[in-house]
C-alpha cells in the first residue's frame, strides 16, 4: 500500500468574505496570531508524513509562494541583528525534506476542477487534501488520523462532524449505515441539500484522503451546483468503484472563512500560545471573561 506523500491545497479561490483585508491579500495568509491560515495547514500535512506540498493557486496569490520560499534578505538582517530566534522561526517555516508545487488554477471552476489542476503533480498516488479555511485544533493532527486509517484500510477518507441540521445547506452531507461507528463506509453523499432532504447530519469538512482513482470522475464530471465541478459529486461517482469512508476526528474545528470563527480561533490559540497564553489569560480574567488555566 502506497504511503501518502503529496497533499494538495486549494487556495485559488477569492476570499470575498473578508472583504475589504482580502482584497490585495491571500486570504489563507490571514494570520491566526502569528502565523497564517495555509502555514497551519501545511504543518498539519508534514506532521502526518507528507513531503510534497502542491498548492493550486490563482491571481494574487504571490505572497503564498514567498512565504514559502528562501527569504535571503530578511534571514540576513536577523543574522546580522543577532535575532536568532526570529531567523531560526523563520527558517523552520518548511523542513527541508519538504518541497513546494504550484499549480494554477485558470478558471473559478470549483473546488473539483481545482483537484484536477493537480493530477499531473499528483500522478497515480494516493493524496491528501486540505482547505485552509478549516483549522482544526487536535491533539494527534487530523491528517495524522486519517493516514493512520487509510494505511489499514486503502480506501478514501473524508473528515465529517455533526452540524446542525439547518445548516445542511452549507455542507456535503454523507449517508451511512444505522447506527455505525467511525469511520462510517459512505452509502452516498450530496452536495448542500435542503434539510429536510439531508440523508444525516454528518457534514464533510476541509480533509480527505483519496485514491487517484477520483480523478477519473472529475474528468467526467457534469457541472454540478452553482455550475461549478464538484469533489462532492465527483466522491458519489467514486462510490461506485470502492468503498469510501467518513471519518469523525478528534478536534475541535474553526470555519475561517467564518468572521466569527475565525475571532474564535484566534482566542483559542492565543490563550494557548507559549509566548503570549500567560499574559494573554491574565487580559481577558480582567475583563471578567471566565478561562480555563
Amino acid at each position: 500500500m502506497n504511503k501518502i506523500t503529496k497533499a494538495v491545497f486549494p487556495v485559488a479561490g477569492m476570499g470575498t468574505r473578508f472583504l475589504p483585508a482580502t482584497k490585495a491579500s491571500a486570504k489563507e495568509m490571514m494570520p491566526v496570531v502569528d502565523k497564517p491560515l495555509i502555514q497551519y495547514a501545511v504543518e498539519e500535512a508534514v506532521a502526518a508524513g507528507m513531503t510534497e506540498m502542491i498548492f493550486v493557486t490563482g491571481r494574487g496569490k504571490r505572497a503564498i509562494e514567498d512565504h514559502f520560499d528562501k527569504a535571503t534578505e530578511l534571514e540576513a538582517e536577523l543574522s546580522q541583528r543577532g535575532a536568532h530566534d526570529l531567523l531560526q522561526t523563520v527558517q523552520d517555516i518548511l523542513p527541508r525534506n519538504v518541497s513546494c508545487v504550484y499549480v494554477r488554477q485558470p478558471q473559478a471552476l470549483g473546488l473539483g476542477h481545482a483537484i484536477l489542476c493537480a493530477q499531473p503533480v499528483v500522478g497515480d498516488d494516493p493524496f491528501a487534501i486540505v482547505l485552509a479555511d478549516d483549522l482544526i485544533d487536535a491533539k494527534t493532527p487530523v491528517l495524522s488520523q486519517m493516514a493512520s486509517i487509510y494505511s489499514r484500510c486503502g480506501r478514501s477518507i473524508v473528515a465529517v462532524q455533526n452540524i446542525a441540521r439547518e445548516e445542511t445547506k452549507r455542507y456535503g452531507i454523507v449517508r451511512t449505515e444505522p447506527q455505525s461507528r467511525s469511520p462510517h463506509r459512505i452509502g452516498g453523499i450530496v452536495e448542500k441539500p435542503d434539510p429536510d432532504k439531508a440523508p444525516s447530519t454528518l457534514g464533510v469538512v476541509g480533509r480527505y484522503i483519496l485514491t487517484p482513482r477520483i480523478f477519473y470522475h472529475l474528468q467526467h464530471q457534469t457541472p454540478g451546483a452553482g455550475g461549478e465541478i464538484q469533489l462532492t459529486d465527483a466522491i458519489a461517482a467514486l462510490l461506485q468503484d470502492e468503498d469510501v469512508f467518513a471519518y469523525e476526528f478528534d478536534g475541535v474545528r474553526y470555519d475561517c472563512g467564518s468572521k466569527l470563527d475565525y475571532l474564535k480561533a484566534n482566542l483559542a490559540f492565543a490563550v494557548k500560545h507559549p509566548e503570549i497564553g500567560a499574559e494573554f489569560r491574565s487580559y481577558l480574567k480582567s475583563m471578567g471573561c471566565r478561562v480555563e488555566d
